[in-house]
């Protein structure tokens, strides 16, 4: 068993359940799934610029990322329906635990001037999205073998039903909001 799920067992699930007055354990909410998605935007010009984001994103992750496709041919961007141009990884169990652990206790306090992530980037459901800059935070990327950096959007799916909920799982994790 994982720190994180360890910690989510004996602490975070008899913590909400006082402070939401749920009456079972399976009202409280959990992270279900972690979707991790690399747009590569040069890849229409350049095709090995999807390959060096795809072997990034499956160290970074590891899982082996799925290829997304354009769903419509955009003329202005040189975009044809049907082309290659990003990546995606769904995390789900004892990997998802790993990465979300990665993430906050390793990964986030190494980016330049991080004064906590938005506390406003929930979806109304419980649903939190993080937006990073540079794909060299992770332990695992070596910065020299890097030739290109790039972003990705992190989306942590929770079962929760509102905001407040999510943010009261989430910072029982250790999210570090920002104040």
């Amino acid at each position: 068993m994982n720190r994180l799920q360890e910690l989510y067992q004996k602490n975070i699930v008899p913590a909400l359940m006082k402070q939401f007055n749920y009456t079972t354990v399976m009202q409280v909410p959990k992270v279900e799934k972690i979707v991790v998605n690399m747009g590569v935007g040069d890849a229409v010009a350049n095709p090995k610029a999807l390959e060096d984001a795809v072997s990034e994103l499956t160290l970074i992750t590891g899982q082996v990322p799925v290829i997304t496709k354009a769903k419509k041919s955009i003329a202005n961007f040189k975009l044809r329906e049907g082309m290659e141009i990003g990546c995606k990884v769904t995390l789900r169990q004892k990997r998802m635990y790993d990465f979300l652990d990665k993430l906050i206790s390793v990964s986030l306090p190494r980016v330049r001037d991080f004064r906590g992530v938005s506390r406003e980037s929930f979806d109304g459901r419980g649903n939190f999205t993080l937006g990073i800059k540079e794909q060299i935070i992770f332990p695992e990327i070596n910065y020299d073998k890097v030739n290109r950096v790039r972003g990705m959007d992190i989306i942590i799916v929770t079962s929760a039903k509102s905001n407040e909920e999510g943010r009261e799982l989430l910072s029982g994790m250790g999210m570090p909001f920002a104040k």
